[in-house]
C-alpha cells in the first residue's frame, strides 16, 4: 500500500504567509502606481485653464447640444476641473460572456483629457482582478492583474489605444458637462434635431462620437461610427454608452445610471452596468 505523503502543518502556514506576504506588497505596489496616476490626472486639470464663457459660441451651437447643455449645466460659468467618482455594478470581462459584481473608481480632469479608472472584480471565488486604465498627456497604459499579483493585460501606448482612451474619456464626459461647452477640446457637429456629433480633439489625436438627445434635453446616449474590435483582450473605451436617472449635483444634471457596450456588425454586446453610488467634484 503506497503511502500518501502530507506536508507538516508548518509548512503549510509557512506557505500561506509567504502567499500573503507577496499578494499583501503587490497589492500596495499597485494601489500606489493607480495614486500616482491620480496626482498625474490632478496635475494636468490644474494645468487646464477653463476657457471664458463665450455666449455667441454657445448660441452657434447645434439646437440639441444647446438644449442638453441649457439642460446639465444650468450657469455655464461653473468652474471645476477634478471629478471624483465611484460606481458599482457588473462586469464583464473581455472575451467572457459571465458578469460579476464589479467596483470601480475614476478621477477625472474636466477640461483637459486626462483620466484614470480602477476596478475590482472576482475570478473565481476567493480571487479577484485589479484592473486600472490611465490616460493623460496624450499617452494611456492599461493594466489588470489577478490577486494584484499576476499581470494579465499589460497594453501601453500606441497611437490606436491612444485614441481609444482620448474617446473614453469624451464618452464618459456626461458626467462632468464643462467639458462639452465651447472653447474647450470638443466641437460639435449638427446632424438633425435629436443628434449631434462631439469630436474631441488633444495631444494630436482626434475621436468622435454621436450623441442622441431626448426631448427634455438630456443626453441618452454617445455611439462610435465604427465598429469595434470584439477579439481584444481588453474593451477599451466602448463604442456604445446609455446614461440615465439624471440627479442634481453640484448645481448641474448628472447620469447616475448606465450601461457600456461594444459594437460590431449592427449588435451591441454590455460589459459594464452600474450605477454611480458617489460623485465629487473639485
Amino acid at each position: 500500500m503506497r503511502r500518501r505523503h502530507v506536508l507538516p502543518l508548518g509548512v503549510v502556514s509557512l506557505t500561506a504567509i509567504v502567499i500573503a506576504g507577496v499578494v499583501g506588497v503587490s497589492s500596495y505596489l499597485t494601489e500606489r502606481e493607480i495614486d500616482d496616476h491620480r496626482t498625474t490626472v490632478r496635475r494636468s486639470a490644474g494645468e487646464a485653464a477653463p476657457a471664458p464663457v463665450d455666449i455667441e459660441a454657445m448660441q452657434a451651437l447645434p439646437a440639441p447640444v444647446l438644449r442638453y447643455l441649457s439642460f446639465a449645466i444650468p450657469d455655464p460659468t461653473t468652474n471645476y476641473r477634478v471629478v471624483s467618482l465611484t460606481a458599482e455594478g457588473e462586469f464583464r470581462r473581455p472575451l467572457t460572456e459571465r458578469f460579476a459584481p464589479t467596483t470601480a473608481s475614476q478621477t477625472i480632469a474636466v477640461r483637459t483629457p486626462a483620466l484614470v479608472f480602477a476596478a475590482t472584480t472576482p475570478i473565481l471565488s476567493g480571487v479577484w482582478a485589479r484592473a486600472y486604465d490611465f490616460f493623460a498627456d496624450g499617452k494611456m497604459e492599461m493594466r489588470a492583474k489577478i490577486a494584484s499579483t499576476l499581470t494579465v493585460v499589460d497594453e501601453t501606448t500606441t497611437d490606436e489605444l491612444n485614441r481609444t482612451s482620448l474617446r473614453r474619456w469624451l464618452l464618459e464626459s456626461p458626467l462632468y458637462p464643462m467639458a462639452l461647452l465651447p472653447g474647450g477640446p470638443v466641437r460639435w457637429e449638427a446632424i438633425d434635431d435629436g443628434h449631434a456629433r462631439a469630436i474631441v480633439s488633444a495631444f494630436g489625436l482626434e475621436a468622435a462620437l454621436v450623441a442622441t438627445f431626448r426631448p427634455n434635453g438630456s443626453l441618452a446616449s454617445f455611439d462610435a461610427e465604427q465598429d469595434g474590435d470584439l477579439t481584444t483582450p481588453y474593451h477599451g473605451s466602448g463604442e456604445h454608452v446609455t446614461r440615465d436617472d439624471y440627479r442634481p449635483v453640484a448645481g448641474m444634471m448628472i447620469p447616475h445610471a448606465f450601461v457600456i457596450a461594444r459594437s460590431a456588425g449592427g449588435s451591441s454586446y454590455p460589459f459594464w452596468k452600474g450605477r454611480i453610488t458617489s460623485i465629487a467634484f473639485e
